[in-house]
């Protein structure tokens, strides 16, 4: 069975950074691109970014860019999105998700971590 866990969210004031990890077992992690996502109270779910499995490619979105920075430790299982320079529209649920061929909609994904919670006070 695929799980996938997200770890690392909470509450930050605006301008600091945290870093979410997701722990992915039941899988070959290896063989998987892993996408955050983020859904904001009254929105819909939104690609973050994503990093890819063979290449270790990645894609942003554009209000990530400069700011995000994903990686991977397959020794680890684990994917991390570091955050930096927040800011209080950053504020939402942000989920990992994994698909052997990833990409930037949460349609391309069928396998989701609960969620966490990452809120950004102004």
């Amino acid at each position: 069975e695929v799980q996938l866990v997200e770890s690392g969210g909470g509450l930050v004031q605006a301008g600091g950074s945290l870093r979410l990890s997701c722990i992915g077992s039941g899988f070959t992690f290896r063989d998987y691109a892993i996408g955050w996502f983020r859904q904001a109270p009254g929105k819909g779910r939104e690609g973050v970014s994503v990093i890819g499995s063979s290449d270790d490619s990645t894609w942003y979105a554009d209000f990530a860019d400069g700011r995000f920075a994903i990686s991977r430790d397959n020794a680890k299982n684990t994917v991390y999105l570091q955050m930096s320079s927040l800011k209080p529209e950053d504020t939402a649920v942000y989920y990992c998700a994994a698909d052997p061929f990833g990409g930037s909609r949460s349609s391309q994904y069928h396998n989701w971590g609960q969620g966490i919670h990452v809120s950004v006070s102004s």
